[in-house]
């Protein structure tokens, strides 16, 4: 069974201190050093944009989303567990960022970022990041499926120059204002966003190894610069990018606010931990590599820890620029933190430029990655071929991202799902009577070793054998209440054979307690054989052995039906 402790602190070695002299003299080289910088001046470049448009969707400025990608993505590379791994902000959040910055302002979002960071560090402490995989497959799909329609449904507006003074946050009602206020739209503002996705789309089919976001923005820019298109710009919406970096600002914390965004801190922390986890094992797959999860964990807490501290949002491991990095020849994670100084430099020199990024660029771009997001095909594949539960399980999921928030969605949606598997586990367990089938398994199983005496003991009308089959915990546990029903006269003594139990809960105790109060007040005599060792612990650290007699917890059938003693 697992124990909740804290790993051994050894344990988390960021795998950056792999590039120190070895015993066999193995060093760094000045050629890995090479590699690793063009591969992180290449993903720098790719997440330029992305960093920008997430945070821009997400409700934020530009600034947030390149701050958090210095911050968050230094952290995660100094100190992650991938080799491979970069950090920063990805589409995932964009939704819940949302909606803590509407319900709470700037305010709550930095406290729920630092507190995000600060349950994923606990989650890379105590080894709990083991446990996120557990998180169903139907769940994530139908959240990740919604949140690639929610940003999709955010960028309509300014990829089309749609006329709205403020959306309504609402899906069905957003949608309504389209349609109402489509006759509204800027031919040239959809121009620009249609010629931005076209290109990224040729460059992603024809030259693949080009960062086609970046390609596309540029050229979308340079199309307004030149053409001098009286388009909405970053510079025109948010006043530009500042030229230097920000300085660390401490919020100031109250217990409200804790509580307030708790529910969002955790989806965030979820979310984070699934996502860079799951770029970690991609990364693995293309490497061989083989990451850390629990230093994984911790370092991307540590990265939403500062970059809540320096005004950034919520970062996790970024799939596509970890794969990118990858494919652009990184070695290890030097090439993260050169992405980190390419963007550094970007803010520091280059901002005046991202102040001509037209939105609707960024919006095609965005709407390029809700696409890759939500996965469509993978979505229908589900729906059709899986289990009606996890069907519906995925279409709950997917219904409540849209319709209410992504945090209830989660919550519901694991909680649907772990009901769906108590039903299917409530339907591998049983408790039978087992005499019959006992007499033909130890005629027909091994005749030579059993006598006469012990398959005819079986017969007695005077004992009666159960079988219970499966885990006993708190979904199954009044089986035995009508076990006790089903007995029509009370026999001397009843055998519970439990060598097919895997494991006993607290529940599981509690009705064996009760079962024996029982059979005692019918006066039978109640014994219990071929239980498993994992079980037997968990029975005599609660007591149930001492009360029921260590006497009465046999090795074999056969014992058991020797101790219930003579006819």
């Amino acid at each position: 069974m697992y124990s909740f402790k804290v790993i051994n602190i050894k344990s988390l070695v960021p795998r950056i201190l792999e590039l120190l002299p070895d015993k066999q003299g193995r060093r760094y080289s000045w050629a890995a050093f090479a590699k690793d910088c063009a591969a992180g001046v290449i993903v720098g470049i790719v997440a330029l944009p992305l960093s920008m448009a997430f945070s821009i969707a997400a409700g934020g400025t530009p600034a947030q989303g390149l701050y958090t990608a210095i911050t968050a993505g230094f952290c995660v590379s100094l100190l992650g567990g991938s080799k491979f791994q970069i950090g920063g902000p990805t589409g995932a959040f964009v939704v819940i960022i949302f909606g803590v910055i509407e319900r709470h302002g700037p305010a709550g979002l930095i406290t729920a970022t630092i507190l995000a960071g600060l349950m994923l560090v606990v989650m890379g402490l105590t080894g709990l990041g083991r446990f996120i995989k557990f998180i169903p497959y139907p769940v994530t799909t139908g959240f990740t499926t919604g949140i690639g329609v929610l940003i999709f449904s955010q960028q309509v507006k300014d990829f089309f120059g749609l006329e709205i003074a403020r959306s309504s946050p609402a899906f069905f009602e957003k949608w309504m204002e389209y349609i109402r206020y489509f006759p509204t739209f800027h031919l040239l503002t959809a121009g620009i966003g249609a010629g931005t996705m076209l290109i990224i789309l040729l460059v992603r089919t024809f030259l693949p190894r080009i960062p086609a976001a970046a390609l596309g923005v540029a050229a979308a820019t340079a199309a307004c610069r030149l053409l001098d298109l009286p388009l909405e710009t970053i510079g025109s919406k948010f006043g530009g990018i500042p030229a230097s970096l920000p300085l660390p600002h401490f919020p100031q914390l109250s217990w409200h606010l804790l509580g307030a965004v708790f529910p969002s801190a955790f989806t965030i922390a979820l979310l984070a931990a699934i996502e860079s986890l799951l770029s970690a094992v991609v990364a693995d797959g293309m490497t061989g590599d083989r990451h850390n999860a629990n230093m994984e964990l911790t370092a991307q807490g540590l990265g939403n820890i500062v970059s809540g501290i320096f005004g950034g949002i919520p970062a996790t491991g970024a799939i596509a620029r970890t794969a990118t990095n990858i494919k652009a020849g990184a070695v290890s994670p030097v090439a993260g933190i050169m992405h980190v100084l390419t963007l550094a430099v970007f803010v520091l020199f280059l901002s005046p430029l991202a102040s001509a990024i037209p939105l609707a660029g960024l919006s095609a771009v965005l709407m390029i990655v809700s696409w890759d997001m939500s996965n469509l095909g993978r979505f229908v594949r589900l729906i059709r071929r899986a289990p009606k539960s996890d069907a519906g399980v995925l279409l709950t999921t997917f219904l409540l991202t849209i319709i209410v928030d992504l945090t209830f969605a989660v919550e519901v949606g694991v909680v649907l799902a772990v009901f769906l598997f108590l039903r299917r586990m409530i339907e591998v367990t049983d408790i039978k009577l087992e005499n019959d089938e006992l007499i033909t398994e130890l005629a027909f199983g091994d005749i030579g070793k059993r006598t006469a005496s012990e398959i005819g003991a079986l017969a007695r009308k005077d004992i009666e054998i159960y079988e219970i089959h499966g885990p006993f915990f708190f979904g199954v546990a009044d089986m035995l209440q009508n076990t006790l029903r089903k007995v029509a006269k009370a026999p001397k003594a009843l055998i519970l054979r439990m060598r097919d139990v895997p494991a006993v809960d607290s529940t599981g105790i509690s009705a064996l307690e009760s079962f024996l109060i029982q059979c005692r007040r019918q006066k039978m005599r109640l014994l219990i054989c071929e239980i498993r060792k994992g079980p037997r612990a968990v029975l005599e650290k609660s007591g149930f052995i001492e009360d029921l007699g260590a006497e009465n917890i046999l090795e074999t059938v056969e014992e058991a039906i020797e101790q219930a003693g003579p006819p």
